[in-house]
């Protein structure tokens, strides 16, 4: 009888269909904790509050009243019409219903997106950071990612200059995310108008603009790119309810976009799911047209928490760290510690330091490659300042051993 292994049936993006080190690690602090061990994890970028009363209540009532059902493959045309009042009152942005399409999170929004407007040969620009799933998915829709690299002392956005000298003709899309994960940095309006004079002179370039935490900004404000002059029919903008909702597990995003594409990633819904949860975007109009009292508190928890550990990362020789004006992460530059020993190890990359930094010290956290940045870590500070304070003393009690 023919030996059968199933792996040899595995295509190539099988392999890489997956958040990588993120997922690695979590996972990692999740099977140390179950085996005993303290660990304070810094991994995932889930807030640690509970979804607002209200919004639960809203998600109940809808359940007891009978909206267990499937919902249209865009989404309710309530929810709809009322993230269409959302984008135009706090946005500046002039999307009709017939231009939002829901999902099963923004992840899958984005990835809605991506795959209807990009195939084989079509270049997208990604800012470094960020977030790891943007290249993922443009590599699963056979898109060559062009990378373009900034660090502290750009305040980690690339200027527009440097944009403009990767933009071919093959370029189709770039990628903003303004909040930005992982590093906190926010786009100002001057700023995104420079990159949206680039976009405006290319025929078929557009952006999509990554928005989930526009509710949890400290310093400066929100500005969508797509309520730029001449930028509604150049942007496809993403946002949803996980970050400033906490709403994480509820899965529920959505991308606005013109006509055409919103029609197409709705075909990608319908294709690879369904519409998106009935009572949960029933829920999610009670978030958007409630009190916002929860989110507020909130935001003022992480800016708290921003401080706190601000002050931790700057007092740690060999550690640069710029602003948070929003966002839960602290995204330090650590390549002046690798290199060094301690004892037995040599840290000689971010990958070994945060694998060091988990077994010897009880301390989880994310290598910057996951981001494009290899000479960085991902701290999330959606956990207690308690849980901060004891993240900050291991990480300087491991790092005082590095010689």
């Amino acid at each position: 009888m023919t030996t059968f292994d199933a792996a040899c049936l595995l295509v190539s993006r099988s392999q890489t269909a997956d958040e990588g080190p993120i997922i690695r690690m979590s996972q990692r602090a999740r099977a140390l904790r179950a085996a005993g061990m303290d660990v304070v994890s810094m991994t995932l970028g889930e807030p640690d509050f509970d979804t607002p009363a209200t919004i639960q209540a809203a998600a109940t009532a809808a359940m007891q009243s009978g909206f267990t059902h499937y919902s249209p493959v865009m989404g309710i045309p309530e929810l709809r019409a009322a993230l269409s009042r959302k984008l135009k009152a706090e946005n500046g942005l002039d999307y009709g219903p017939d231009d939002i399409c829901l999902a099963n999170g923004a992840k899958q929004a984005i990835a809605n997106a991506i795959l209807s407007i990009i195939g084989p040969g079509d270049e997208v620009i990604m800012l470094a950071p960020f977030w790891v799933s943007y290249e993922i998915t443009v590599r699963f829709a056979g898109g060559t990612p062009i990378v373009l690299h900034a660090g502290i002392e750009e305040d980690y956005k690339v200027p527009a200059q440097r944009i403009a000298q990767a933009i071919t003709p093959r370029t189709k899309l770039i990628i903003v995310n303004s909040p930005s994960n992982p590093t906190g940095a926010v786009w100002t309006r001057a700023e995104l108008a420079a990159l949206a004079d680039l976009v405006k002179a290319h025929p078929q370039l557009m952006v999509m603009s990554d928005e989930i935490y526009e509710y949890i900004i400290f310093d400066g404000a929100m500005t969508s790119i797509g309520a730029l002059p001449g930028m509604g029919e150049r942007t496809i903008t993403v946002n949803g309810f996980s970050k400033g909702f906490a709403m994480t597990g509820w899965r529920l995003g959505y991308a606005a976009a013109p006509a055409p594409i919103a029609r197409a990633m709705a075909r990608m819904q319908s294709a690879i799911s369904a519409g998106a949860n009935q009572f949960v975007q029933r829920a999610a109009i009670a978030a958007l047209e409630g009190p916002r009292d929860a989110v507020e508190i909130m935001r003022q928890a992480y800016l708290r928490r921003r401080d706190q550990v601000l002050a931790g990362l700057k007092a740690l020789p060999g550690v640069r760290i710029g602003n948070i004006p929003a966002t839960f992460y602290a995204f330090p530059d650590v390549s002046a510690l690798l290199g060094r020993r301690a004892g037995n190890h040599v840290i000689d990359s971010t990958e070994t330091l945060c694998d060091w930094l988990l077994d010897e010290h009880g301390l989880a956290t994310v290598p910057g490659s996951a981001f494009g940045a290899p000479g960085s870590l991902r701290l999330s500070f959606a956990c207690s300042e308690t849980e901060i304070d004891k993240a900050l003393s291991r990480l300087r009690a491991a790092l005082a051993r590095l010689s």
